[in-house]
């Protein structure tokens, strides 16, 4: 069986190929500016202090096991997501008593 080039060269040359990568005008100016943006992104100039349930503890620090990550970037990435305005509400499931 024949590899794909994704495969065999190690980058996204399909996406490439079907024109859905596009290139990026003042690629330099681009680049800086997302490196700021990353970089302040990256600081973490402050602490908290949060009391919290032993079974609400339990269950993040169960679901960032399960994402592969530690407990308190879970947290982090949660108030990020919630504060950008980008944390997706899901269906609530209804559990079986």
């Amino acid at each position: 069986m024949k590899k794909s080039r994704v495969d065999r060269e190690g980058h996204w040359a399909a996406e490439i190929d079907n024109s859905e990568w596009r290139s990026v005008p003042q690629l330099k100016k681009a680049k800086r500016r997302l490196q700021s943006i990353a970089r302040a992104t990256l600081i973490k100039d402050a602490r908290i202090n949060i009391r919290l349930s032993a079974p609400v503890l339990h269950d993040l620090q169960a679901r960032a096991q399960e994402e592969g990550l530690p407990y308190q970037t879970l947290i982090a990435s949660v108030l990020h997501k919630y504060v950008s305005g980008r944390l997706v509400e899901r269906a609530s499931r209804v559990r079986a008593r």
